[in-house]
């Protein structure tokens, strides 16, 4: 790997005249002192604890010795089915069984009479009634009314009226 050359003149950016001027006139004398304040949190009593602990954990996951563990045997037990869940799927299968060996020429053969309904002449008289009214309104001619004027009266009270009516 290369040592790391200085830039060339060229090579540099291009800087503004006014900011290569105060660049230039810069002394670090000019700068204001500060104190530098560390920050470093520490942390809780409990933190400590829960930490401790974790590790704790772990260390023994760790150094656990499978050695001492019990040989033992798994016993499998199978639930046998009651009297009721034996009776439920026996006629379940029963079912099943008799739907799919079902002997369809063991069935009597039928054939069907299609009933078509007419109406009675009282239907027909009432379809018959209905049409012709609404054709009449249908085929309505304004043409045949007459021009009324509607005359609206609205009587004015007479003086004796006025003046009962004052009077009460």
């Amino acid at each position: 790997m290369a040592a790391p050359t200085s830039p060339t003149l060229k090579d540099l950016p291009k800087v503004a005249p006014n900011v290569k001027s105060e660049l230039e006139g810069f002394t670090p004398d000019k700068l204001k002192h500060t104190e530098t304040q560390e920050k470093v949190v520490l942390p809780t009593k409990e933190d400590v604890e829960q930490e401790k602990q974790h590790n704790a954990l772990l260390e023994g996951v760790e150094k656990f010795d499978a050695e001492r563990l019990k040989k033992t045997e798994t016993q499998e037990k199978n639930r046998l089915p009651s009297p009721d869940d034996v009776q439920q799927e026996r006629t379940h299968q029963d079912l099943l069984s008799g739907v799919e060996h079902f002997d369809k020429h063991s069935m009597k053969a039928v054939t069907l009479a299609e009933k078509t309904h007419l109406p009675s002449t009282e239907e027909i008289q009432q379809e018959k009634t209905l049409q012709s009214h609404l054709d009449g309104i249908e085929n309505f001619d304004a043409n045949k009314l007459k021009h009324a004027d509607t005359v609206e009266k609205n009587p004015l009270p007479t003086a004796d009226d006025i003046k009962s009516e004052k009077a009460a």
